[in-house]
């Protein structure tokens, strides 16, 4: 893990998710990239220190939000981008190698209704960045208990679960899995990948609708301090993903979320 990023969105929260971000890289020795988003046509990356960033173009605002949070000597750069928050995010990561995405649920939106606003939907929806989505108020501590939560063991590739690895290993986690069957699952669905098997201690299968059910129902039993999911068209969120906000009664849970890259389509 070398490289975290943190798009900046226009929440008052913003200092808080890059002071968990900072303290999370602290622990794994990792760089910590800022993004800032600027609407305009043009597309020029530029990658910098912070302080001379901020100091010659005059972003106040993302001053502000730095001055908030303790640094622990991390030298913070930006990552600024002029065009479309995808592109910048596939430019940036083609540049550093972006091992990890870290956001809040609301990036860019003030609704308390709403669990992932227009900004970090996109940015989930549409990116196959490991992403780490962390609540309002979340302070960094180790995850001693990680719920995986899938319909499918099958893995097109194991570096799927870098990140995962990367974090139970650190933090000597119990990882739990979750196979949730779900109408039209098939045989080889219930095939769990070796990879995954391997970091796992213990393994529940349950029916229900959709995979976000089961982790309803399994989710107090477990209590996990991490939950992870999977990006994929039929994974979990499901429709959820054909649009950006995704509300609060639709998808919430109160512990950070681990959402990894496409496992097969």
């Amino acid at each position: 893990m070398k490289n975290i990023l943190v798009p900046i969105g226009t929440s008052p929260d913003a200092s808080e998710t890059l002071q968990y971000a900072v303290d999370f890289a602290t622990d794994f020795g990792a760089e910590v990239y800022v993004m800032e988003v600027f609407n305009v046509t043009s597309k020029a990356g530029t990658l910098a220190n912070v302080s001379e960033i901020v100091a010659e173009s005059g972003k106040e605002r993302l001053k502000g939000v730095i001055a908030q949070i303790d640094t622990k000597q991390i030298d913070l750069k930006i990552a600024s981008f002029k065009g479309d928050l995808v592109d910048g995010l596939l430019e940036i990561d083609n540049e550093l190698g972006i091992d990890l995405i870290i956001l809040a649920p609301r990036s860019n939106d003030i609704q308390e209704e709403v669990y992932l606003g227009p900004t970090s939907g996109k940015i989930i929806k549409q990116t196959n960045i490991p992403t780490l989505v962390v609540p309002k108020g979340t302070k960094y501590k180790p995850f001693e208990s990680i719920l995986v939560a899938f319909r499918s063991g099958i893995l097109k590739r194991k570096r799927i679960l870098n990140s995962l690895i990367t974090i139970s290993e650190k933090h000597r986690s119990k990882v739990n899995l979750l196979l949730v069957k779900t109408p039209g699952y098939t045989d080889d669905d219930l095939k769990i990948n070796t990879a995954l098997m391997d970091i796992s201690s213990h393994l529940t299968i349950t029916e229900n609708a959709t995979t976000y059910l089961g982790v309803l129902e399994h989710f107090q039993s477990k209590h996990p301090d991490l939950l992870c999911v999977f990006r994929r068209k039929r994974g979990f969120f499901k429709k959820l993903w054909e649009k950006s906000t995704i509300l609060k009664s639709e998808f919430s849970v109160p512990i950070p979320v681990l959402i990894l890259s496409t496992k097969k389509d």
